[in-house]
């Protein structure tokens, strides 16, 4: 996938660095995750959690722009977490691991407010993509692993909000949903970024969505995307 690809390198002479909090109630899998994503350059690991009971604390004291957070944890599990994070109006994007693509809480945690998912098992570029895509884009995280998630979860009706989209906002959606960003929709589209904008504004309104991961996931449950 192009957005996956571009997201997997730091963008040439980019001086920012990434701050990342990692959450996994496992020492060694929280640690080794750490100790990879600590060796870039580009991001910087400034705190470290053992459950979501744990993640208000650490990102009011680090001020994370990603957090790195397991889906299931003893006491408060990644889900929880991400709800009370996307409640901050300036929180930091959240990627949930797991262990299972299928696993329901996965996408549960997309509409609790993650902006995407990595595997357990996920080769180091991709865990490495996935953070910088969150930080770095307005691209989707993995947008067909996020597609075969959604559409598990089909609705049997259309909903009500899909019939006042316009045709030029399903234009927009199609193409989000294949991870293009802004700049790359308006190109595909001849338009300008600040109307593609302004259709996802729409989009995101209509669906009752707070960014375009959870608008592609309810998407795909509502049948209008394939």
């Amino acid at each position: 996938m192009a957005a996956d690809r571009k997201a997997a390198d730091p963008p040439a002479g980019s001086d920012e660095v990434i701050r990342l909090v990692v959450v996994d109630d496992d020492d060694l899998v929280r640690s080794g995750l750490a100790a990879i994503l600590d060796l870039e350059p580009d991001i910087e690991v400034v705190g470290q959690g053992a459950d979501g009971l744990d993640v208000p604390a650490l990102v009011a004291q680090s001020r994370p722009d990603v957090v790195l957070m397991d889906v299931r944890m003893p006491r408060v599990d990644g889900i929880s977490a991400t709800t009370r994070l996307a409640e901050r109006p300036d929180g930091p994007a959240v990627v949930v691991i797991t262990t299972f693509e299928s696993d329901d809480a996965v996408h549960d945690a997309l509409l609790a407010g993650a902006r995407g998912f990595v595997l357990k098992r996920a080769r180091p570029e991709e865990l490495l993509a996935a953070v910088r895509t969150v930080a770095r884009t307005d691209s989707l995280v993995f947008p067909d692993a996020i597609r075969r998630v959604a559409v598990t979860r089909r609705t049997p009706a259309e909903p009500a909000w899909t019939r006042r989209l316009t045709a030029r906002e399903r234009d927009v959606l199609g193409h989000v949903a294949r991870g293009q960003t802004n700049a790359e929709v308006a190109e595909s589209l001849v338009v300008s970024v600040e109307t593609v904008k302004s259709h996802l504004r729409s989009l995101l309104a209509k669906s009752g969505s707070r960014h375009r991961t959870e608008l592609v996931v309810r998407c795909y449950e509502a049948g209008i995307l394939d």
